[in-house]
C-alpha cells in the first residue's frame, strides 16, 4: 500500500551546517528500511519500495510495501516507515 508523508525543513534558510540534500534522502531511506525490516520478516516482503525526494525544503516520502503473508499489519508498517522518515530528517536539521 502506498504511503505518502511530507514535511518542511521548517527554515527557508540553509544553513552551513544544514545536511545536504543526499544526506536528507539517504536518512530517510535507511530509517524507513530499518522499521520495515524491524517489524516484517524479509522473507514475508515480496516488494519494497521507499522513494525519497527533498526539494526546495520540502520532503516527500513514499512506501510501497507489498507482505501478503506477513503476520502484521502491512499497511501500518508503511505509514510508521514514512513517518520514521520524516523523524530522521527532523533529527538531521534539529
Amino acid at each position: 500500500m502506498p504511503t505518502d508523508d511530507a514535511a518542511a525543513d521548517g527554515g527557508t534558510d540553509a544553513g552551513a551546517d544544514d545536511p545536504s540534500d543526499q544526506e536528507v534522502v539517504e536518512a530517510a531511506a535507511e530509517a524507513a528500511d530499518r522499521v520495515v525490516f524491524s517489524r516484517l520478516d524479509r522473507s514475508a516482503v515480496d516488494d519494497l519500495d521507499v522513494t525519497v525526494t527533498f526539494e526546495d525544503g520540502i520532503l516527500e516520502v513514499d512506501v510501497y510495501l507489498n507482505a501478503p503473508d506477513a503476520s502484521g499489519d502491512p499497511d501500518r508498517v508503511a505509514d510508521d516507515a514514512a513517518l520514521a522518515a520524516r523523524g530522521a530528517v527532523d533529527d538531521l536539521f534539529a
